[in-house]
Order: C-alpha cells, then sequence, then structure tokens
C-alpha cells in the first residue's frame, strides 16, 4: 500500500476500519460518513462514540 508517509497509512487505515464497521453493521458507509462529519463540529467531545457506525 503506497500511503505517502505513516501518519497517512494511519489515517487511511482509520477509515477502512469505520467504513468496514459500518458495512458490517448494514449502515450505508457513504450516508453515514456524511452524516458524522456534518455533525461532529458541534457535537461534545464526551459523546463522540455516539456517531460511529455501530448497529442499535
Amino acid at each position: 500500500m503506497f500511503a505517502g508517509s505513516p501518519r497517512d497509512a494511519r489515517a487511511a487505515a482509520t477509515m477502512y476500519s469505520l467504513i468496514g464497521t459500518a458495512r458490517l453493521n448494514r449502515i450505508e458507509p457513504y450516508a453515514w460518513l456524511e452524516r458524522t462529519l456534518e455533525q461532529l463540529p458541534s457535537y461534545p467531545v464526551n459523546r463522540l462514540h455516539e456517531l460511529l457506525p455501530l448497529a442499535g
């Protein structure tokens, strides 16, 4: 894999992991990511776990 740097590789791995988790939970990844990025700037830091793509 060609990520450019270790930092870029970690960022890519994080995104792949989140997208994979969404798919495993039958959540459409693009819609989840779009909604999450819209909410993220004003979301309370202590509740960020609520934005993870988990079923339920």
